[in-house]
């Protein structure tokens, strides 16, 4: 039970953890900073539709009921993709900072900022991770440090980072369990032999050393998904790109298996994937950790 509240360990399982798995998707071929090349056009047309902003504005406010602002407010966005949040912020009247590795996001969010008046939106193009957050400046330089569903977020030492560039709130999404994905459940008994289980993922890591070490934060857990209809061709990258980050070969014999799946299951050419799961969303409010730590 001790080590329940040993704050050490867990940072330690967290970053094994992390390890291992970022090793993995090397070894296969994967970068996480650049797993969405493939797909940046797609993405962006579904974060900007209807129901994408919806979902945008519906985190948005959440975060406004946390007594957050964007008016005339400093946004550091971490992994800003093609501007899913970093639009909305700025419309809302934020100045925002956005960084994003992916050249075709980047060419996607320069499209998408081009409305807003020059340097209310600034684009980064850097990994979080090579950037010195002291002599960039950026110690506690914003009010908000948003990373949402970002691979830069893998263990308690980059949490921290994130935390340094924040002065009133930082926030925090990422999945709960692993993303469902209808094509990954179809294809893994095909690949492995065995039925697909999802797996809990390092939301638990989060949360559980925030709370070792005393900050005070609110967190929402959500069940969200959407439908999609891509082509075959789309749908083999997409899977082969799963299977990276569940661990699995990236190989010629699981490629062949996945491509001939795909074109007995779907004569048409189109395939239906549901994509979806439990997400976790954290804010963490630095201004009370402040306080707190000014009293003590």
């Amino acid at each position: 039970m001790n080590d329940f509240f040993n704050a050490a360990l867990w940072e330690k399982a967290w970053k094994d953890e992390s390890d291992l798995k970022i090793g993995r998707m090397k070894k296969n071929g994967i970068d996480p900073a650049r797993s969405f090349d493939h797909k940046a056009k797609t993405f962006n047309e579904q974060s900007f539709s209807e129901e994408g902003r919806k979902r945008t504005k519906r985190i948005m406010n959440w975060l406004e009921g946390q007594g957050v602002q964007f008016e005339n407010s400093s946004i550091l966005d971490i992994g800003a993709a093609s501007g899913v949040f970093s639009v909305p912020f700025a419309e809302r009247g934020a100045r925002v900072t956005a960084v994003e590795t992916s050249p075709p996001l980047i060419e996607l969010l320069e499209e998408n900022i081009s409305e807003f008046a020059e340097g209310q939106v600034k684009v980064v193009p850097a990994p979080f991770e090579d950037i010195d957050v002291e002599v960039k400046g950026w110690n506690q330089a914003f009010d908000l440090v948003f990373a949402s569903m970002s691979p830069v977020v893998h263990d308690w030492e980059s949490v921290e980072k994130v935390l340094r560039c924040a002065r009133k709130f930082c926030y925090i999404s990422m999945p709960v369990v692993q993303n469902e994905h209808s094509l990954v459940k179809e294809i893994w008994p095909l690949v492995t032999g065995e039925p697909y289980h999802s797996k809990p993922t390092e939301m638990g890591y989060l949360l559980h050393l925030l709370y070792l070490k005393g900050y005070a934060y609110e967190s929402l857990i959500t069940q969200e998904g959407k439908t999609k209809e891509v082509s075959r061709e789309t749908a083999l990258q997409e899977a082969m790109t799963w299977l990276g980050h569940h661990r699995l070969p990236v190989d010629e014999r699981n490629r062949d298996i996945i491509a001939d799946y795909l074109e007995q299951a779907n004569p048409s050419g189109q395939v239906v994937i549901q994509e979806g799961g439990r997400y976790g969303k954290v804010l963490i409010r630095l201004k009370d950790q402040n306080m707190y730590t000014r009293e003590i």
